[in-house]
């Protein structure tokens, strides 16, 4: 099985890494798993170009989503479980499921901070928006 594992860095997601760590025996074998973080693309501010260039957006992203994975990467090298990490670059819910789809994951897994519905209709929530637009089933760990 393929599992998208989606981690921001926050105590939700990384409960999230930590089921999947309690469940991985429910698996015939060890999941696949494609452990993203997504962050949101850098305002494009006109002439922006002249003071910072595209490597120094790039390694950005990197730095910062590194320090996004690196808890949970720590938690599935100790428990032996293999993974394929990424940082993403875009809106996160619609990011996470392009990716799924993209990559053939056949389940997502994300964290869920379990704020309440009104707080998500003022807020919003990555989630929910995975939840509106996967094809694929969606687990949250709350």
């Amino acid at each position: 099985m393929k599992i998208l594992l989606a981690v921001d860095g926050s105590s939700a997601s990384l409960d999230a890494v930590d089921s999947l760590i309690r469940h991985a025996d429910w698996y015939r074998e060890k999941p696949d798993v494609e452990l993203v973080t997504v962050h949101l693309p850098v305002p494009r501010l006109p002439r922006m170009s002249l003071v910072v260039g595209r490597n120094q957006i790039k390694r950005y992203y990197e730095e910062e989503g590194e320090a996004c994975l690196r808890a949970a990467k720590k938690k599935l090298d100790a428990a032996g479980i293999a993974y394929n990490a990424q940082v993403l670059v875009g809106q996160a819910g619609e990011t996470i499921v392009a990716h799924a789809r993209r990559t053939r994951c056949d389940m997502i897994l994300v964290g869920s901070q379990g704020r309440s519905a009104a707080r998500n209709l003022l807020v919003g929530s990555v989630a929910t928006r995975v939840l509106q637009l996967a094809t694929v089933p969606v687990m949250l760990v709350k």
